[in-house]
């Protein structure tokens, strides 16, 4: 158990309910924190008395959510204003032009609710970027809302009911649920790899088709404007006659 995690304890300890908003809702927002062991010890705690276990559960989503929203809001306003600045500017163009971020922000309009709702408890680690990036994606705010609530209350129920039941020995179930995220993330991480990978090899291939039908298509203009004209003076003559002495 590192000292965080111990500290944390002792916060909860000491000042109850307060304590464990303040530290989800630092959690939610981005902070590195081990949120869900803390979670898993405070289950635990509610089991031999210390705790009303739907009180921890209330107050853990209202932390997360609006944790979340402030991320959310951030990235809405300032990093949408850093985003378009960069596809502005002259310099920024070469990484992210306008109709590339246009493509990116109907990509993730698309897409974008899955990485919000499976970040709420499933890949928490991600939980803060994708806050910022929904935002900063000009992501619908309902949308993102009801997918927030909806991740956030699985993320709080989940490790406050495991620590509930295992009662002591919840911080077994912590070294589970880690290394369970952790696979998760480096699969996650493997599968975006891949799909860069491959659509980077289709770019590729594209480019490089493209240049070899413009050559092909070069050379064939070339050959026929290469040509020599016909002197109009000069009639053309048959196979089977020799020309006059």
């Amino acid at each position: 158990m590192n000292e965080l995690l111990l500290t944390l304890l002792n916060f909860l300890q000491q000042y109850g309910y307060p304590a464990l908003w303040v530290s989800v809702f630092i959690a939610s927002f981005g902070a590195p924190l081990p949120i869900a062991l803390v979670l898993l010890a405070a289950g635990a705690f509610a089991a031999l008395g210390d705790f009303n276990i739907a009180a921890l559960a209330l107050l853990s989503i209202t932390a997360s959510v609006a944790g979340d929203n402030l991320g959310y809001f951030v990235g809405r306003r300032w990093g949408s204003k850093a985003l378009l600045w960069l596809a502005q500017s002259k310099s920024g163009q070469r990484m992210l032009s306008p109709a590339r971020l246009e493509r990116s922000r109907q990509y993730f309009a698309r897409r974008g609710g899955w990485a919000v709702f499976l970040s709420r408890f499933l890949v928490s680690a991600l939980g803060g970027v994708i806050n910022l990036l929904a935002g900063a994606e000009l992501y619908p705010y309902r949308e993102f809302l009801v997918l927030d609530i909806s991740g956030e209350a699985l993320g709080a129920v989940i490790p406050l009911t495991l620590g509930f039941v295992f009662g002591a020995s919840w911080d077994a179930v912590g070294d589970v649920l880690g290394s369970l995220s952790l696979l998760i993330l480096a699969l996650c991480i493997v599968f975006i790899s891949g799909v860069w990978l491959v659509r980077l090899a289709r770019r590729i291939y594209a480019a490089r088709r493209a240049k070899v039908d413009a050559l092909q298509s070069g050379g064939q203009k070339i050959s026929v404007s290469g040509a020599l004209p016909l002197d109009p003076s000069v009639k053309p003559q048959s196979s089977g006659q020799l020309p006059p002495l």
